[in-house]
């Protein structure tokens, strides 16, 4: 059985999915999930830990939705990255994630009160992509850079709209990275030799 606090969570979430993040009061939030101000202060203790806190569970659903997604067998699989973003391109997961970019733009405008969530999301991202990775290609650069183009693809689909133009550019990258890889697993094979 969920806790109150746990059925507040789902609701502000569906709120924040519903209206957006940008000017969040409390008073007109809490009366859109039905409570009142005081009593989310009662439960999450400040706006600022409350939308820690949404941006927490958002993050853990995300993260445990790319671990399922990427644990599927499947037969001739496209790449983790490309599977990834044609899940965030469905509409319920588009919406999570505009959700989780416009929050971490007002948590970084803000890095006292969010510095350290800015700092463990991102390590946390980090991990999971160098997770999927297959061992002779776990670096933290090459993780860091899958990571800033997904960023800035997806911020690219948020402000454009376009798609088709972000999914080439998706392919794109992976050709590029998969060339890179091939030379220098060739490279590699030569200074052997």
């Amino acid at each position: 059985m969920l806790t109150r606090k746990a059925v507040l969570l789902e609701s502000l979430i569906g709120y924040l999915v519903r209206r957006g993040v940008a000017d969040v009061s409390l008073r007109p939030m809490a009366a859109a999930v039905g409570t009142s101000a005081r009593l989310l202060i009662f439960h999450f203790g400040s706006k600022e830990r409350l939308l820690l806190e949404v941006l927490d569970e958002i993050q853990a659903r995300l993260q445990r939705s790319l671990r399922e997604l990427l644990g599927e067998p499947g037969p001739a699989r496209s790449a983790p990255l490309r599977q990834f973003w044609d899940w965030a391109l469905k509409d319920a997961n588009f919406a999570l994630l505009r959700v989780l970019y416009h929050l971490h733009v007002l948590a970084a405008q803000d890095h006292k009160s969010y510095g350290r969530y800015l700092k463990r999301n991102s390590l946390s991202w980090l991990e999971s992509v160098q997770a999927v990775l297959k061992p002779s290609q776990r670096s933290p650069a090459l993780a860091t850079l899958i990571v800033a183009v997904f960023d800035g693809l997806f911020i690219e689909v948020m402000s454009t709209g376009d798609r088709r133009r972000a999914s080439a550019a998706i392919d794109e990258f992976i050709a590029m990275a998969r060339k890179h890889t091939k030379s220098q697993r060739l490279r590699k094979h030569l200074r052997t030799e």
